[in-house]
């Protein structure tokens, strides 16, 4: 018999909350011409309890290269919209095969808006072999 699946909120994970980037995203050219903040949280699914035993970075998926790699995706593309940019970074993320699934939430405070707001934000989920569209 397989072993029980947590429910999502019972699975171990990895957190970065607050990431700040700088990137080029957009709906229009003018948006995308000058940098601009992206605030990026990213939660990690994985299987942590090996590294709970061991205590070895080895064992885990190294949250400081994580957010690295998400910082540097986030400079180095350039999207025109945030649902584009939050599935790139899935894909960046998935990309460690110690993760089972990831959710991106991708902000920008500063998006020109007709009205007055603190934030836009999308949210991705995405899991290791799931089909794409």
């Amino acid at each position: 018999m397989p072993a029980p699946t947590p429910a999502d909120g019972d699975r171990d994970r990895i957190e970065l909350c607050g990431l700040r980037c700088a990137g080029h995203h957009g709906a229009d050219a003018a948006e995308r011409a000058q940098a601009q903040l992206v605030v990026v949280d990213v939660t990690v699914h994985a299987d942590l309890a090996r590294a709970a035993v061991t205590d070895e970075l080895a064992d885990t998926v190294d949250y400081a290269g994580l957010a690295e790699r998400v910082a540097a995706a986030v400079g180095e593309t350039s999207f025109a919209l945030l649902e584009a940019l939050a599935d790139h970074l899935c894909a960046v993320v998935l990309a460690d095969a110690r993760v089972a699934a990831v959710a991106v939430r991708v902000a920008k405070p500063a998006a020109p808006m007709p009205v007055e707001l603190d934030e836009v934000a999308v949210v991705a989920h995405r899991q290791r072999g799931e089909a794409r569209p």
